[in-house]
């Protein structure tokens, strides 16, 4: 009799735990579709939008020996050169073990060896052979491993920002802004469309120049990652990757993009760290013939820095 008792119980417990199994599995499917439907959405609206031509290009990178995500981030400011340098050169590295993200910007101007092209400012590497002869520099400079690369063209950033963020950006202005970037800021806390966006991060015309241009653009990026995060984040994230795809050039995978956002905003370490190289007082200013104003730099002092900071 218990018995019998026993093997009822038995499976009442098994039918109740394959609903609940297939309850998870339809939720899940339900999902998927969803966080699909939203990419292909928002995809569809930007591939519209752009003309950006998507280009393939080798890249021999991989996962630094700490188990680090180092990506190669770029934006160029081509008008149709064949052989375009990058304005902006950032790297961008995601732990997986504590979901920290962080970020490095590399000056242009910085002078260094490049293989295979001697001694020249590192956005030539890009336009001597592109991210992979740029990832080859930074190995050789900075004993530094990249897996990925994102290729940003700066139209492109306009129109991506005014798909992905309709109602702009806030930035805190510090100063008034209006030569060489086409559009006019005056100072205080505002939302930003993406040309005013762009100007602001290209503005370079005061006192310390190219140094104010990457702190801008690092606090840009900032602004954009606390802003994924104010509109719901994760529910909010295939929209935003959706709309930025046809904008950039990457080897990233849509699934590996998501992914590492997904785990970003939920491991809760949304504050960005950010390293500039050169170094305070690890360079000088040079001019070289052929080549311009450069940045010299102490290299072993700003390698010693830039490990320091991403290695741990």
């Amino acid at each position: 009799m218990r018995s019998a008792r026993h093997q009822k119980k038995k499976r009442r417990l098994k039918k109740r735990a394959i609903f609940i199994l297939f309850s998870l599995f339809t939720v899940c499917i339900a999902g998927a579709a969803y966080f699909y439907s939203q990419y292909k959405d928002a995809f569809s609206k930007s591939n519209d939008a752009t003309a950006i031509a998507q280009t393939e290009y080798d890249f021999d990178g991989k996962k630094d020996k700490y188990g680090n995500t180092n990506i190669l981030l770029l934006g160029s400011d081509s008008r149709g050169e064949e052989h375009a340098r990058t304005d902006t050169i950032m790297i961008a590295q995601y732990n997986s073990k504590n979901s920290k993200p962080k970020m490095v910007s590399i000056m242009r101007d910085s002078y260094v060896e490049i293989p295979g092209h001697g001694m020249n400012k590192i956005n030539a590497a890009f336009a001597y052979g592109g991210p992979e002869l740029l990832r080859q520099t930074l190995k050789e400079n900075f004993d530094i491993d990249l897996q990925y690369y994102a290729i940003l063209d700066f139209q492109g950033f306009v129109k991506m920002v005014d798909i992905a963020f309709p109602e702009g950006i806030e930035i805190d202005v510090e100063k008034r802004m209006s030569k060489k970037i086409g559009v006019t800021l005056e100072p205080g806390k505002q939302m930003l469309d993406g040309k005013e966006l762009l100007g602001y991060v290209r503005f370079r015309q005061d006192a310390i120049g190219d140094f104010g241009r990457v702190n801008r653009q690092q606090q840009a990026i900032k602004a954009i990652s606390d802003q994924i995060v104010s509109v719901d984040g994760i529910t909010k994230l295939p929209k935003i990757v959706g709309a930025v795809s046809p904008f950039v050039n990457t080897n990233i995978g849509v699934t590996d993009t998501i992914g590492i956002g997904k785990d970003i905003l939920s491991g809760g370490s949304t504050n960005i760290e950010s390293l500039r190289i050169p170094i305070d007082n690890g360079y000088e200013n040079r001019r070289v013939d052929g080549v311009g104003a450069v940045l010299d730099l102490d290299l072993d002092k700003n390698k010693t820095a830039l490990h320091e900071f991403l290695d741990q």
